[in-house]
């Protein structure tokens, strides 16, 4: 017997002529505002619409959905906005966080969740949002509340709260897996969007992202410069609006798949080459940034993998940095690295600059900082590039030492359970390039600030999503190893044997 919803139960109860009436009367009606919405906002906007209205339905329709609809707007609209006001303007980003959320809580609720999975990172995790609280509420007292600012604390909480969740959903390996196939591939697309926007002549590609302005996109200034200087070179920002977020962001997804291009179990394909090639558009794009310090954190990570993975790997990186360094086309590339270490350029020198006013906050309010709002003297202020003097100047070196704690510990169980990641095969790959990306976002972390700035929310996110990932990783692992060590025991025990 086929089982029937209620919903489906009241369709078959209703008459024929009755339901083919209201049919008719929704299809007139989806008519009608088909046509105002093409006489009100042209084919383009309309076309735009409808894709987000099946985006929605779709994201709705599965939890897992919803999982990569997150994963999707970080890396292709990190930044849009809905067209219109709903007390407040949410992101596509705080919808999609709010309807996985959502799905998540219904499976609870109905019943089809009854434990909860959880590693022994996430009393950290949990102490650390406590802590964020405490600074948010206790800064209060030096500047009020904006509608702004509350809402991206909870942007925030939501996506530290989004990296324990990941543990939950994330129970076996072919869940994972998938997921992070789809991580690999939407970071990829980001990369190649990047790369064809900057390839475009400078007024094309600008009047392709000023459309977006409709969905909260700024629609001049768009085409970004180094040094802001359009006889320099061009800066390549995707969909981002900002080179050196784009910049953190393919670090990380690069440094996801390069495992892959070495591991005997590849999870792309079955193959090899995808990820060679993938690790290679997401190079160029990276490159076509400019963005120095994301560089920095790119080696740092690769050479990261090549300590751990492959000796062999080192020779291959110090010939490609050679190379590099020799090349007449990277020439521009080089001067502006030797500038950086120099302080000799106008934006290495205004980072020295917000470091010293940066450490002079924190000799002033040391144990927990400022808080999130605002800051209590006039000759401070909040910003500075720099992740730690970010976490520093908000929650004070009380907040620091909890995070840098709460990554020694997400980095201690990834190494704790490295070793059994052979059980599984496919999983060694991943969990190394979940944990280089997350070092290739720390280091970055050195040269800007935007894995922990209110303002940057999608990035945020990623980082939060990379720390879950490679919490649900080792979970795995260290699961497989018990059953396997559970198993044994079971038949060294059997009268069989």
């Amino acid at each position: 017997m086929i089982k029937r919803y209620p919903f489906q139960h009241l369709i078959a109860q209703v008459d024929r002529r009755i339901a083919a009436l209201a049919i008719g009367a929704s299809l007139a009606l989806m008519g009608a505002l088909l046509g105002l919405a093409l006489a009100f906002l042209g084919p383009l906007y309309t076309a735009a619409l409808l894709v987000a209205l099946a985006g929605g339905i779709w994201m709705l329709a599965g939890l897992e959905n919803a999982l990569w609809s997150v994963v999707a707007i970080i890396a292709i609209l990190p930044y849009a906005t809905l067209p219109f006001k709903i007390v407040v303007t949410p992101t596509f980003l705080d919808i999609a966080l709010g309807a996985f959320f959502f799905l998540y809580i219904g499976e609870w609720m109905t019943g089809e969740r009854r434990r909860l999975t959880t590693t022994p990172v996430h009393a950290l995790v949990v102490l650390f949002m406590a802590l964020s609280v405490f600074s948010f509420v206790a800064g209060l007292r030096y500047a009020g509340p904006t509608s702004a600012s509350v809402r991206h604390f909870a942007e925030l909480l939501l996506s530290i709260a989004f990296a324990l969740v990941l543990v939950d959903v994330l129970k076996d390996f072919a869940q994972l897996r998938r997921f992070v196939r789809v991580v690999m591939l939407i970071g990829t697309a980001a990369a190649l969007i990047a790369i064809a926007l900057w390839l475009l002549p400078d007024s094309t590609a600008e009047g392709i992202l000023r459309r977006l302005s409709v969905i909260g996109y700024p629609d001049s200034g768009i085409i970004r410069y180094v040094e802001e200087n359009p006889d320099l070179p061009e800066r390549a920002i995707g969909t981002t609006a900002d080179p050196n977020a784009l910049g953190g962001l393919l670090v990380m997804i690069a440094a996801l798949i390069t495992p892959q291009a070495i591991s005997r179990s590849p999870i792309l394909f079955g193959k090899r080459w995808p990820a060679v090639l993938m690790v290679g558009v997401l190079a160029v794009a990276l490159v076509l940034t400019f963005s120095r310090g994301s560089m920095l954190a790119f080696a740092i990570a690769l050479v990261f993998i090549a300590t751990i993975r492959s000796r062999k790997m080192l020779l291959i990186l110090l010939a490609a940095a050679a190379l590099f360094l020799v090349l007449p086309w990277t020439q521009f590339y080089v001067t502006r690295l030797v500038e950086g270490f120099q302080g000799a350029d106008l934006a290495t020198q205004m980072r020295f600059g917000e470091y010293k006013d940066a450490l002079r906050l924190i000799s002033r309010y040391p144990l927990l900082g400022v808080g999130f709002t605002g800051t209590p003297d006039i000759d401070l202020y909040l910003g500075v590039a720099n992740v730690y003097l970010t976490i520093a100047s908000n929650m004070g070196l009380l907040g620091l030492s909890a995070f840098l704690l709460l990554i020694g510990a997400v980095f201690a169980y990834a190494w704790h359970a490295y070793p059994h990641t052979t059980a599984i095969p496919g999983l060694r790959a991943i969990l190394l390039g979940l944990m280089a990306g997350l070092i290739g976002a720390l280091a970055n972390g050195i040269f800007d600030h935007y894995f922990f700035n209110l303002e940057f929310h999608p990035a945020i996110t990623i980082l939060w999503t990379f720390i879950g990932l490679t919490l649900t990783s080792s979970r795995i692992a260290l699961a497989e190893a018990e059953r396997q060590k559970q198993h044994g025991k079971a038949l060294a025990t059997s009268p069989l044997m």
